[in-house]
């Protein structure tokens, strides 16, 4: 019997349990407090938020004008939200027999399992939870489409980037 742990996220579980010959995931968290680290999502236009500076390294060498913004000493992704999805590399998602769901916080990365794994399997969830589930998502995409950003940023993601960032964040008082 083999347990995986795919979440780093200790209230939204997603777990993967070996055991013969049968592949069982107990829940699908995912992790949205990487929304943290992105600007809000205004409803409506927001001079403030469009005037924010540019963020630039120290030595001046890193300059993501249209990808990352200064506020309050701490350094905005100016994008598109991104979340968290379960850990990939860990195990092959498409040899899950069966996805258990406990509550409706701990399946909103099921539409990415589902769609983007080959999983093939079963997924059990009591009516409430898949209700109030669906609503919940419905409403997170509703959202995310309701208020697009022009560009998307990716940039960011380089590790040298990131470690710029959080230096400079760490060095202010």
């Amino acid at each position: 019997m083999k347990l995986y742990c795919l979440s780093g996220h200790p209230t939204l579980p997603c777990n993967v349990l070996k055991f013969k010959s049968t592949t069982i995931m107990l829940d699908c968290g995912l992790d949205t407090t990487s929304v943290l680290n992105f600007l809000p999502l205004p409803l409506v236009h927001s001079p403030r938020l469009s005037k924010l500076p540019s963020w630039v390294s120290k030595d001046g060498t890193i300059n993501l004008e249209k990808e990352l913004k200064e506020c309050a000493g701490r350094v905005f992704v100016d994008s598109q939200p991104e979340f968290c999805l379960p850990e990939r590399e860990l195990l092959d998602l498409s040899t899950v027999d069966v996805i258990l769901v406990s509550n409706y916080h701990c399946m909103m990365a099921l539409p990415y399992i589902t769609e983007h794994t080959g999983f093939t399997g079963t997924v059990y969830a009591t009516e409430p939870t898949l209700q109030i589930g669906r609503l919940l998502m419905e409403e997170l995409v509703t959202f995310m489409e309701r208020v697009p950003k022009a560009q998307s940023a990716t940039c960011w993601k380089n590790k040298e980037i990131q470690r710029s960032c959080l230096e400079r964040s760490r060095s202010r008082p």
